[in-house]
């Protein structure tokens, strides 16, 4: 961890204006419902992992492409609500921001997403955000504007820095940046999709020996997870909550893994803290605002339990 640094943790990848709807049931086709709340928040992989990794108290910063219209002025007004830097995004007068509906169904607890990529053009890196890659401990990509992020991922290694790469979407050509990631956090399905792997503690061994990234971390849900650093297999425990709103729980695991980085925790204590605090978040609606501090993640740990 470099001392004194402006930036600790930046990131690159999709950042999406969200409109919730926690509903008491799937509705049939053809048919009104109310919902039971509604709220606009700021989403994406990376972008929440930003926003959960400066709540937890370190210096963030998003580096991308925003339009100007009233999606994208919510998102960089939702950055600074958070606290987290928007030196190096780029704001366009000449697209459309990504966005998405996304419905909470509050009798099963699942998610039903609806998205619009928007007609933004690719980001491309900056001398803004240069100048931050230089200086900071961290990238965090999550398979969305490939190409700065690979650019990006060599830009932080000239200068000492890591990539944690939230594998979680099978876009195309995102195979590039596992070579990329020391730290590589996918998703149970994409592991198994990757490796071709029976179970996860397979593809955690696969993705390992086949990359070789300082730690190979499987996300799985309510099921937990498993660690893997090149000796033993290691589970994590998935915390017991009654969820409000799931989504972005992932995105939030990944910036507290990374806020854990910074504290100098171990990776096995960094999955346990990061499972946590993702736990805190569903209890919730918004990927964001229900993100806890660091203070109260760590009373939760030393109690063991969430509620």
């Amino acid at each position: 961890m470099k001392k004194d640094k402006a930036i600790e943790v930046s990131g690159i990848g999709a950042c999406v204006a969200d409109s919730l709807y926690r509903i008491p049931y799937f509705p049939e086709e053809n048919t009104k419902l109310q919902a039971l709340e509604s709220v606009m928040a700021g989403g994406g992989p990376a972008a929440t992992g930003l926003v959960a990794a400066a709540k937890l108290g370190c210096r963030s910063a998003y580096l991308g492409i925003l339009a100007a219209d009233k999606e994208g002025l919510f998102l960089m007004e939702d950055f600074a609500r958070y606290g987290v830097d928007t030196t190096g995004v780029d704001v366009r007068t000449d697209g459309r921001s990504f966005t998405s509906s996304i419905w909470l169904n509050a009798e099963s607890q699942s998610r039903t997403c609806v998205f619009d990529r928007g007609t933004l053009p690719a980001f491309k890196l900056n001398e803004r955000a240069v100048a931050i890659l230089r200086q900071a401990d961290i990238l965090m990509v999550d398979g969305n504007e490939l190409e700065a992020a690979l650019a990006g991922a060599d830009e932080i290694h000239r200068h000492g820095g890591r990539v944690l790469y939230d594998a979680g979407g099978r876009y195309e050509g995102v195979e590039r940046l596992l070579p990329k990631a020391d730290i590589l956090i996918p998703s149970a399905e994409f592991a198994r999709e990757v490796t071709g792997a029976d179970n996860i503690r397979e593809a955690a061994i696969c993705l390992y020996e086949a990359y070789r990234p300082e730690a190979v971390v499987i996300t799985d849900g309510k099921n937990g997870g498993v660690l893997y650093q090149g000796d033993e297999l290691k589970d994590y425990p998935a915390y017991s909550v009654k969820a409000v709103d799931s989504n972005g729980a992932g995105d939030v695991f990944h910036g507290a893994f990374a806020a854990a980085m910074q504290k100098g925790f171990t990776y096995v204590d960094c999955c346990s803290f990061a499972s946590m605090t993702a736990a805190l978040k569903c209890m919730g609606v918004g990927a964001r605002r229900s993100i806890p501090d660091y203070d109260t993640v760590m009373k939760k740990r030393e109690e063991g339990k969430v509620s």
